[in-house]
């Protein structure tokens, strides 16, 4: 019997899961980050070269691995949400929420109806495995989990309306947008942008909200850890291969040096 149980949703509020970023839009990288055991991954379609279609591979790359995949779309639009649960996403991270009239929306195409607004055509869908899965259409929504991304002024100004949405699972707060936003475009470990960090972890942990956040400052993301920071994102992939070839091209050619970031990076 296939397993759609969304772990990843299961256990947001009883353990913390660590995750990597994929920016690299490919099924054979998506596979890699899996093989190395991380909790959760995130699928980028907001600022990678994603498509329906590279997600999907993704989706299917991961899918053999404990790996839990996480998909966040370029915005939070009913039309692509729909076809991001039809392939198969079961957990979505949407960019941009503002208000909670935004993220009630948000919650409402991921449901079937009576309770929402999302279209029914799993006969066409891997989500059903093609009808496959008998009961997919009653057992589908509480599979769902929602993430709403909090990174701009107006976000933080409605944080407090945003965490009394049902259907919410957790809270993903944006830096790079977020310390843009505040004056402090890419320092997000500005203390003035930290404090509003730390404030905002507080007040979703509070609500019984799941919170999360990426930083690939290990020391920025340790400190989110020891807060309680449900799950935290420590790396981004792309980063990762970049530092990796720039430090083994300074051990061989004259001239060349690693680059290194002089403050706390997001990614």
């Amino acid at each position: 019997m296939l397993d759609t149980t969304n772990y990843f949703k299961q256990k947001l509020k009883t353990q913390q899961q660590l995750g990597m970023w994929l920016g690299m839009a490919d099924g054979y990288a998506a596979e890699i980050a899996a093989n190395a055991g991380f909790d959760w991954l995130l699928i980028d379609g907001e600022h990678a070269p994603n498509d329906l279609r590279t997600i999907l591979h993704q989706l299917q790359s991961i899918a053999a691995y404990p790996s839990q995949a996480v998909v966040r779309p370029v915005t939070g639009d009913v039309g692509l949400i729909k076809q991001l649960l039809d392939i198969g996403a079961q957990t979505l991270l949407i960019p941009m929420v503002e208000s909670a009239e935004q993220a009630e929306l948000m919650v409402s195409a991921t449901r079937y109806p009576p309770e929402g607004i999302r279209g029914v055509g799993s006969a066409l869908a891997r989500a059903s495995r093609w009808n496959n899965l008998t009961t997919y259409l009653n057992d589908a929504d509480e599979q769902i989990c929602v993430i709403v991304q909090i990174e701009s002024k107006k976000g933080l100004e409605n944080l407090d309306a945003i965490l009394q949405v049902d259907g919410v699972d957790g809270v993903f707060i944006g830096p790079a947008d977020l310390s843009a936003a505040l004056g402090h475009r890419g320092n997000p470990g500005h203390p003035d942008v930290q404090e509003i960090i730390l404030s905002s972890i507080g007040k979703i942990r509070a609500a019984g909200k799941a919170a999360g956040i990426l930083s690939a400052d290990e020391k920025l993301a340790k400190h989110y850890l020891s807060i309680g920071t449900e799950f935290v994102a420590v790396g981004v992939d792309t980063s990762l291969l970049m530092k990796s070839m720039n430090q083994l091209l300074a051990k061989f050619k004259e001239g060349a040096a690693p680059v290194e970031n002089a403050a706390p990076s997001v990614y």
